[in-house]
């Protein structure tokens, strides 16, 4: 248990602007991780071993992409109790994202807005940072590397950026995430279309079977999609996996909607509204694709979850294991122990 309450702490975070907030705990984190401080935040990890993709992953609960961006917080945030960490989104080069303001807080609907924009330090900082996290994988913690592409390349040549990330982080993650569903990056979705999808994925298994010779070992390939698709593009999306030999995907990101926030103090903001208000359509996307998949197939769940309840719908949907965010801001660390222990239950 965290040694100090989030319920002390989380009036002060609120009262600052939500990014300032944001990185003014990642410094701490960064600071204070694998020193007797981090008792602060740590929670119990609950045991409740899982395979997939090969992969043991110690219990069902993960963070998502996005919240540490740079990967500077790797063993800290495992003191939460997590099975998995996912870090990310990297681009090949650094870069500054879109103006601030841009991220917003909803707190009548547990919701965030941003549009960050893949704000992050670049490739060769990220690894390093990876490099220096040891004591989450050493208890047995999974990492997952998450990959972009930069604002600036053409979205015609997405794909070479991909693969820059690819080779990169290929010798240090347990799985890697293609992420192809931010609405911060313009044109980024265009990738979720059937002859685009195919062709980058293909590209990039192709890429993975020669790095895969080359290091000796065979890492897992997820993609993240988002909740904003209909059932026609999740078919495809599906059978795209599938013909291209993608391990997983990972469903899902922010959503465009505004219908569940409509009249909130910035709900018209521009950029991906995450929490509560997106649960029923990532649980209706994981759904559609555990139909056109099979019971075997891994999906990584997100999108909404605040509770152990949450955590056990987006299992009935149709999810293997789960990532929480938005919900961490909201409930603080005590979120990841109750979601474990509800899911083992």
């Amino acid at each position: 248990m965290a040694f100090v309450p989030y319920g002390l702490t989380r009036p002060f975070l609120f009262s600052l602007d939500p990014e300032t907030a944001h990185e003014h705990t990642l410094d701490a984190m960064a600071r204070f991780q694998n020193t007797p401080l981090q008792c602060l935040w740590s929670q119990r990890r609950v045991s409740d071993p899982v395979t997939l993709a090969g992969l043991r992953f110690p219990n069902r609960i993960g963070l998502a992409a996005g919240l540490d961006k740079n990967g500077r917080c790797i063993d800290g945030l495992g003191a939460m109790g997590f099975g998995f960490i996912e870090v990310g989104t990297v681009t090949p080069k650094g870069q500054p994202g879109n103006p601030k303001p841009r991220m917003f807080r909803l707190p009548q609907a547990n919701a965030l807005i941003n549009r960050l924009g893949f704000n992050n330090e670049g490739l060769d900082s990220f690894l390093a940072n990876v490099r220096r996290a040891t004591s989450f994988r050493r208890a047995g913690g999974i990492l997952g590397l998450n990959i972009g592409k930069n604002a600036a390349t053409p979205i015609e040549n997405a794909a070479d950026d991909y693969l820059i990330g690819l080779a990169g982080v290929y010798p240090h993650a347990d799985y890697v995430t293609v992420n192809i569903s931010s609405p911060n990056t313009k044109n980024l979705r265009a990738l979720q279309s059937d002859e685009a999808l195919d062709a980058l994925l293909g590209a990039l298994q192709q890429r993975r079977l020669q790095l895969a010779t080359e290091h000796g070992r065979s890492v897992p390939m997820f993609v993240k999609i988002a909740p904003d698709l209909d059932e026609a593009q999740i078919k495809v999306i599906a059978a795209t996996l599938r013909h291209n030999g993608i391990d997983g995907v990972v469903a899902t990101n922010t959503t465009i909607e505004r219908a569940k926030v409509a009249g909130l103090a910035h709900a018209d903001e521009t950029g991906g509204l995450s929490g509560a208000p997106v649960f029923e359509a990532s649980n209706r996307v994981i759904q559609a694709l555990r139909a056109e998949l099979g019971s075997t197939y891994p999906i990584i769940g997100v999108g909404g979850v605040l509770s152990g309840a949450d955590a056990r719908a987006k299992r009935a949907a149709g999810a293997d294991v789960v990532q929480v965010y938005t919900g961490l801001i909201y409930r603080g660390s005590a979120l990841v122990p109750e979601c474990a222990d509800a899911l083992r239950r």
